[in-house]
């Protein structure tokens, strides 16, 4: 039998950028209804990253200049008001950009044998004028007990794992996997990852193992056993000295100053590949000299 849909729905509402009293649980609001092309999903679990404490202080805009962990608690005063897409962001506005669920419901164009799929939702919504909008940022996302969502972006799953582990992926693995794809990491390849015990590193060490890679993983020592589980053929302090000219790839998902290091490390011809911030690094890496890694 299919499931009833009620009129309203319990969401945690987003009305502006700030810290958590920006927060809104609502126990009234209108459950979304597909449009042309799109689903309704019964949100079964939402996770919780970087990307959604970033759009809720306003860290996207270009007007601020200090870190997430400086305005994580109370946001920024300096915010202009753009959020992830570089337009300006609208309120209110429910968040979460991992969802695992069921589709429940249907729009125009949309087959109605996807209804009771068990699915995931790609967080990246690309729109035909070539933009790209986040779940959860642009769009409403998966702080509700329900969702809508583009059907093409909108992935069925068969899968043992619970929604709560699905939700862990959508984010996460998806930017590992790009920067696993960029970076062209193949079968036999020595590959280091940095913030291995992380979201976006656990995944990298993962599917580079999949791949077929020797992969050498940085962590803190407390982490090592855990990340060791995950795969990896070799863990190393994340202040560990690396060996020059040795490492085919490294995917760096923490950024910041450690990157020279990274950059000798890697063999003639290698490949970099980064999701962590750069900062004022950017000029160091822009200006510095030719070399023949790339």
């Amino acid at each position: 039998m299919p499931d009833r849909i009620p009129a309203t729905m319990r969401a945690m509402v987003l009305t502006g950028f700030g810290g958590f009293d920006k927060l809104e649980y609502r126990i009234d609001v209108p459950v979304p209804q597909p449009g042309p092309g799109e689903v309704l999903v019964k949100v079964g679990a939402a996770g919780v990253n970087n990307t959604d404490i970033n759009t809720r202080i306003g860290w996207y805009s270009p007007a601020v200049e200090g870190s997430t962990a400086a305005g994580g608690a109370s946001g920024f005063e300096e915010t202009a008001g753009e959020g992830w897409s570089g337009e300006q962001f609208t309120f209110p506005r429910i968040q979460g950009i991992d969802a695992a669920g069921r589709i429940v419901a249907v729009g125009e164009g949309v087959s109605a044998e996807r209804i009771g799929e068990r699915v995931l939702v790609e967080p990246a919504l690309r729109r035909a004028d070539g933009g790209v909008d986040f779940f959860g940022s642009e769009r409403d996302g998966a702080f509700a007990e329900y969702a809508v969502a583009p059907s093409a972006h909108t992935h069925a799953i068969i899968s043992d794992l619970s929604d709560i582990e699905l939700a862990s992926f959508p984010c996460a693995y998806s930017t590992a996997e790009n920067l696993l794809h960029r970076s062209r990491v193949s079968e036999g390849e020595r590959v280091l990852v940095t913030g291995a015990s992380g979201g976006v590193g656990s995944a990298a060490v993962q599917l580079a193992r999949r791949r077929g890679a020797f992969v050498t993983a940085l962590a803190g020592t407390s982490k090592h056993r855990a990340v060791e589980d995950l795969g990896a053929d070799e863990v190393l302090d994340r202040h560990a000295p690396l060996e020059a000219d040795f490492f085919d790839a490294v995917i760096d998902v923490v950024g910041g100053p450690g990157f020279g290091s990274l950059l000798s490390a890697l063999k003639p011809g290698g490949r970099y590949a980064v999701s962590g911030g750069l900062l004022d690094q950017w000029s160091t890496l822009i200006c510095a000299p030719s070399t023949s890694r790339t």
